[in-house]
């Protein structure tokens, strides 16, 4: 099969490209601007996904269209919103993929999109999500919460920081769960889901089998390190609301409300999915330490 992929050089694009060309798929990535492209069964078409007249050609030829674009943050000023790279982004993909002819198309979500969502990431998620089901295409969606694994931004963010310092801020209580999922993982389920009749016309919410309080995934994260747990002192969330609008719109500063609603609300779930992609999720403590251990440069595996 010849699958065409926006978002195919990002974190997951890297995993799902791996995976699929390991069950002997050929792909075509959509990209700002092509690289060495020497890779076998990959392809390269510059074009921007905003723009569908930019990559309109690219995908005739393809048998099954894969939307990875998103972004967890806006930057207005640099064209980066929420709007354009989720709704338009979307609705791009879906008109030439129909254009092209094809029939089957995978579309990447997030775990806690919903009608009545609050953030402005998830609304903006479960628009593109409309538009999707709305189509005429066999459609998939698959909504992941918390991805890690080699390459990831968040839990090697964490991981940075307390290397540096034992100290870890956490917002409010600290008891809100997370329930990550590895990369691989679902890449493996995209692959599945183009392999299985019975996804098709469904949603699914895909996480890991360990759920976590974001205090404990912090411990964690430390215990990788072969670091002891760091000290959490609790910023009150009425201090957080006051705070963070001021400094949201500073480009360095690592936090905006939308990201703290997302994680107020937590990310979990029921584990479902695994009825139809049979399979068992990575542990998540052996998974972080696989990647974190070699990053830091300890040279040794971590017993957690």
């Amino acid at each position: 099969m010849k699958i065409f992929i926006a978002g195919g050089t990002g974190f997951v694009g890297g995993h799902l490209k791996r995976e699929l060309l390991g069950r002997g798929h050929e792909l075509r990535l959509l990209v700002h601007k092509r690289g060495p492209g020497n890779e076998s069964g990959v392809e390269q078409a510059e074009g921007d996904v905003t723009i569908p007249e930019s990559f309109a050609r690219a995908v005739n030829g393809c048998d099954a269209a894969i939307n990875l674009v998103g972004i967890i943050r806006e930057f207005p000023s640099r064209g980066m919103t929420f709007e354009r790279l989720h709704v338009q982004a979307t609705a791009n993909m879906l008109a030439t993929a129909r254009q092209a002819g094809i029939t089957r198309y995978l579309q990447m979500s997030a775990l806690g999109t919903r009608p009545d969502a609050v953030s402005r990431y998830h609304k903006t998620k479960f628009r593109a999500e409309e538009l999707v089901r709305a189509s005429d295409l066999s459609w998939t969606i698959l909504r992941p919460s918390l991805i890690y694994g080699p390459g990831d931004a968040f839990i090697t963010m964490l991981a940075g920081n307390l290397r540096l310092a034992p100290v870890m801020p956490v917002i409010g209580d600290g008891r809100y769960r997370l329930q990550p999922i590895h990369a691989k993982d679902v890449a493996r389920c995209f692959a599945l889901a183009l392999e299985t009749p019975a996804t098709i016309g469904q949603c699914f919410d895909l996480c890991g089998n360990d759920r976590m309080s974001f205090d404990d995934l912090l411990d964690m994260v430390a215990a990788a390190l072969g670091r002891s747990a760091p000290l959490k002192p609790h910023v009150p969330l009425g201090l957080t609301k006051l705070v963070v609008p001021l400094l949201q719109r500073v480009p360095q500063f690592p936090l905006t409300m939308d990201q703290v609603q997302m994680l107020l609300e937590e990310s979990i779930c029921d584990g479902r999915w695994k009825l139809t992609f049979g399979f068992e999720p990575r542990n998540f403590r052996e998974g972080i330490s696989e990647y974190i251990t070699r990053w830091t440069g300890t040279g040794k595996p971590v017993s957690l």
